[in-house]
């Protein structure tokens, strides 16, 4: 970690264009270090350093996309893994979503410039981007989603579901195996967060998991968790619930990429079975 630190503090010393290309393959080895790690416990004791190195590389390299995104992604997933305070929580998926959104207006001009207006004019932009702008569109959309999960209570955050689901069915059309297939697996949660009588659609929900898993060969074990966990349990269907979670814990959890994601997967699993009893 020292090592790390130090390099980084002689690329700041440089140019901008060698700080610029070395910041941003820095962001995407430790983005593939921390999902190709199989104990939590390690990831959670020491992304912290990892999310305070990228904050100092952006005090230098503010316009970095890349670094910008990184920084989304990472203060993300501790927000929505390891974190226990729910203020510390809220807090560090904020920073997730500032993050994202000035990537967002760096690369989507258009898309920045519609973020306040109303829905029409919003969904408009969502519609013209390319598959250019899917990493930006993408990590504002799980970024936005991030600080409602942090914050369930904040209704404000509610009303803005339509703009996120639109970001995530614009990116999947765009390009369905980015980032695993997750935008597929987000928006089966989306749809499973209600009962139909309340304008939810579990059915999509359900179609949407299957789509994720089959995106990523079978291997992501988080889609069948979050199956079982949303839609299985909304539609009180006790036998479907309990085939994904026995599946999800059958499986191996390391595959490239996934490993951390499967590891969570698995404990979250264990802890669905056990509150099934209560909840059949």
């Amino acid at each position: 970690m020292l090592g790390v630190a130090a390099a980084a503090v002689l690329l700041l010393g440089g140019c901008a264009s060698l700080v610029s290309n070395a910041t941003a393959g820095l962001g995407r080895d430790l983005g593939a270090g921390v999902l190709n790690q199989d104990d939590p416990q390690t990831v959670a004791d020491g992304l912290p350093a990892y999310l305070l190195l990228v904050d100092g590389l952006l005090t230098s390299s503010p316009d970095n996309v890349d670094l910008l995104l990184t920084g989304a992604n990472l203060n993300g997933a501790y927000a929505g893994s390891f974190a226990p305070e729910p203020e510390r929580r809220k807090r560090l998926a904020l920073k997730a979503e500032r993050y994202a959104r000035q990537a967002t207006c760096l690369r989507a001009e258009a898309l920045c410039a519609a973020l306040g207006q109303p829905f029409e004019a919003f969904s408009a932009a969502v519609a013209a981007l390319t598959a250019r702008d899917v990493p930006v569109a993408h990590a504002l959309a799980v970024a936005w989603a991030g600080v409602l999960q942090a914050d369930p209570s904040d209704w404000e955050r509610i009303a803005d579901l339509p703009r996120v689901e639109a970001l995530l069915l614009r990116t999947r059309a765009l390009s369905p195996r980015h980032d695993g297939g997750s935008a597929s697996m987000y928006l089966g949660v989306l749809n499973c967060l209600r009962p139909e009588s309340l304008g939810g659609r579990p059915r999509d929900g359900i179609a949407f998991f299957e789509e994720a898993l089959a995106l990523s060969e079978g291997r992501n074990q988080m889609a069948r968790v979050l199956d079982a966990e949303y839609c299985a349990r909304l539609l009180f269907d006790q036998e479907r619930h309990d085939a994904l979670l026995a599946q999800a814990l059958q499986a191996d959890p390391v595959a490239p990429g996934l490993t951390l994601v499967n590891t969570l997967a698995q404990r979250r699993a264990r802890e669905l079975q056990q509150s099934a009893k209560d909840y059949f």
